[in-house]
């Protein structure tokens, strides 16, 4: 394993519906280093969550979940049982989600909330102990007066100060591994920057990994090591944030970057990629971006195309792929 912390190899998460199957998973196949943080990025509906609630264990009926892999840490996570699960998760996998006035309980103080990981993974520590690392990690989120605020409720505090202590209780218990589902979503601009800031000062000083789901390109490009573009359940370019971001291959990656506002270029229109993500359920037999793409070609609408590696750790699912050397 070395300095691997998370495989996963063909990942597939099936649900059965009486309408069909809906592969919201299919064949997924990635790895994350100790100390990496890697970008998962789609349009809704592509499979980013879904990937993340299967590695947890978190998918209910009708949703199947298969792979020929899953190993946390050295662990094989498909073989351990719900009791195992969860010491995993929440001490040593952590999930940040977008909403944090769902996210919360309104019916609790702030400290209730943050002391519930703590005394479900740390027995040894009495309420003083207990109240002292509250207030820790209420400081290391940047959260004023954390003493005072810890008799709070969650309507009292702001949207970007409920993220705050989302991700103060998702660091509790020094989790080996983050994973942020669109945690900046619910949020304006000028404080989405904030906590990504935030959130990767703290990962780092912590030497924690972390997966930042998000539909936003330019969310991630200066906050990752390695980006997935997911499409329909598949990976269809994955490799570093710079040859992501500099030097695409995927056509639907091309159409995300180029949908990005740029500040210096004078455009009446913003570009936008044409037509719809497919019905799940009636998907195209060739690649499922062929209907939208304007590169497509014959082979495209009749063949699923594989990943391939195309330049250094560069690769991409595309029967014919951009600026290939």
């Amino acid at each position: 394993m070395g300095n691997t912390l998370l495989e996963i190899e063909r990942l597939k998460t099936y649900f059965h519906t009486f309408k069909g199957v809906v592969k919201a998973v299919d064949d997924v196949s990635f790895s994350l280093d100790k100390g990496e943080i890697l970008g998962i990025v789609g349009e809704s509906g592509s499979g980013k969550s879904v990937t993340s609630f299967s590695v947890l264990k978190l998918i209910e009926e009708p949703g199947v979940v298969e792979a020929d892999k899953i190993f946390f840490d050295g662990k094989d996570m498909t073989k351990l049982n719900e009791r195992e699960m969860t010491k995993i998760r929440g001490k040593d996998i952590s999930m940040v989600f977008q909403d944090p006035m769902t996210s919360l309980n309104p019916l609790y103080t702030i400290q209730k909330q943050m002391e519930e990981v703590l005394i479900l993974h740390y027995h040894e520590m009495n309420a003083e102990q207990r109240k002292a690392k509250c207030i820790e990690l209420l400081t290391s989120v940047g959260i004023p007066n954390p003493e005072d605020r810890l008799k709070s409720y969650p309507h009292q505090f702001s949207g970007g100060m409920r993220q705050r202590v989302i991700i103060a209780i998702a660091l509790a218990t020094n989790p080996k591994l983050i994973i942020a589902d669109e945690p900046t979503t619910a949020l304006d601009v000028t404080i989405q920057s904030q906590i990504l800031k935030l959130m990767k000062k703290l990962v780092q000083e912590k030497g924690a990994s972390m997966i930042l789901i998000t539909h936003d390109l330019a969310v991630v490009s200066e906050m990752v090591d390695k980006i997935n573009v997911m499409y329909c359940g598949k990976i269809v370019e994955m490799g570093t944030a710079e040859d992501i971001i500099k030097s695409s291959l995927h056509p639907y990656t091309e159409g995300l970057l180029n949908s990005i506002p740029k500040l210096r270029e004078k455009k009446n229109r913003l570009e936008f990629i044409p037509g719809m993500v497919p019905n799940m359920f009636e998907l195209p037999e060739g690649c499922y971006f062929a209907p939208r793409c304007k590169y497509c070609k014959e082979i495209c609408k009749t063949k699923q195309p594989e990943m391939k590696l195309i330049n250094g750790s560069h690769y991409a699912a595309c029967h014919f792929p951009l600026k290939e050397s």
